[in-house]
């Protein structure tokens, strides 16, 4: 338990984080990865270096640091989606002290030792264990939570590629089946798995949106093949039909909610993945109205399109508009529209009555945009809801 005195030391530390926290950050992880390998695979190195990991990493250490003395007041929503990128991607208890003596390190080299005195160590070392002792207990719950239930299990599984299909010039789409035979845990549409792979030796795990709806004997992800993705690239040139992977069980924060207002879904390239299986599951479900809008380069970078096209001839209850950012050539499919996303085009296809549920994914810029339009055009903030592929970002 914090003392006094050592939560004052830390709230004394955030004017320190809110200027140096990303430099701290950047430190932390050059020391962690270079001195401790084990770690290295529950880290996307791409991350790394355009900083998107160290600057998620110094806004939830600042955001810890500034409720300290209220931790109650923490974002619930930045703590859940920590946890559930944790057990998705198999972070255990013996991670923790790992990370813990790395940013004691980070903290005393970077902030210099008249600084980072003895006392400022100690003060940071028992709040990093009351925020790993949190962490450890929810993750605990969510691993032993998902073992027990239907279909569920732990750490690893052997999923068989059934199929393996090209969706758009850059996304495939693998069908996964368990070698093992037993059902699949009945998870909810917007989750993802994590998945493990060994590419020359090395270790490396990611997080992939479930494309599909819980069928409780397979599921669908769908990979975008990222330029100096090495994952990515691994799986789009390596893995066939036949080959085995193994995955981590499903978890995730971006789910549907149990209202029954009309939902909209808003992507961008493959920020699809996840409100495909949403619009899937509700769709089977048909309880509620569903308004499709997706945003595509062109018509090579559109995925899914005659997947979409055929739940709109199928049910009525299903609009759909698509947007190319470029225009193309007659015979190619034509969208509803040519450009980038206008407040205009979300005025006309939103329901008039706005008290919808709203879930976007995509681009950070792209998000940002869609944020903002739809709070001007009248959708309740807290009925807008978004996740980010990879760390946090801030959407402004």
């Amino acid at each position: 338990m914090l003392t006094q005195q050592q939560r004052n030391i830390i709230a004394s530390t955030v004017p320190l984080l809110e200027s140096g926290g990303e430099t701290l950050a950047t430190h932390f992880y050059h020391i962690m990865l270079e001195g401790y390998p084990e770690v290295r695979p529950l880290f996307n190195q791409t991350n790394q270096a355009t900083g998107r990991q160290p600057r998620a990493l110094a806004n939830a250490v600042l955001q810890y640091a500034k409720n300290i003395d209220h931790l109650e007041q923490l974002d619930a929503h930045l703590v859940s989606t920590i946890v559930s990128k944790h057990v998705a991607l198999q972070v255990l208890p013996e991670h923790y002290p790992i990370v813990g003596s790395c940013l004691l390190q980070a903290i005393r080299d970077v902030l210099g030792e008249e600084i980072a005195t003895d006392e400022v160590i100690e003060a940071w070392g028992a709040a990093y264990q009351q925020l790993a002792d949190i962490l450890i207990g929810l993750e605990a719950q969510q691993y032993d939570a998902l073992a027990a239930a239907p279909g569920g299990w732990r750490g690893d599984r052997a999923f068989r590629v059934v199929r393996k299909v090209p969706e758009s010039d850059e996304i495939t789409s693998f069908y996964l089946e368990p070698v093992d035979g037993k059902p699949i845990i009945d998870f909810q549409p917007g989750q993802f798995i994590g998945l493990r792979v060994v590419i020359d030796g090395k270790e490396s795990r990611r997080n992939y949106s479930i494309s599909s709806a819980p069928n409780g004997t397979n599921l669908r992800v769908s990979i975008k093949r990222e330029g100096q993705g090495a994952v990515s690239n691994f799986l789009h040139d390596h893995i066939g039909e036949g080959d085995t992977l193994d995955l981590f069980p499903p978890a995730g924060e971006f789910v549907l909610n149990d209202a029954q207002r009309p939902l909209v879904f808003i992507s961008g390239g493959v920020g699809i993945t996840p409100t495909l299986s949403m619009a899937e599951a509700e769709l089977q479900r048909g309880q509620r109205d569903i308004v499709f809008i997706h945003y595509a380069r062109n018509a090579s970078a559109d995925a899914f399109r005659r997947t979409l096209e055929e739940w709109r001839d199928r049910y009525a209850n299903f609009q759909l508009h698509v947007v190319y950012e470029h225009s193309q050539p007659s015979e190619l499919p034509q969208p509803d529209a040519i450009g980038r996303p206008t407040e205009e085009q979300l005025s006309a296809w939103l329901p008039a009555d706005r008290d919808v549920d709203v879930y976007f994914l995509g681009p950070a810029p792209f998000m940002a945009f869609i944020k903002n339009a739809l709070k001007a055009l009248g959708v309740p903030e807290d009925q807008a809801q978004y996740e980010f592929f990879g760390p946090e970002e801030a959407l402004v």
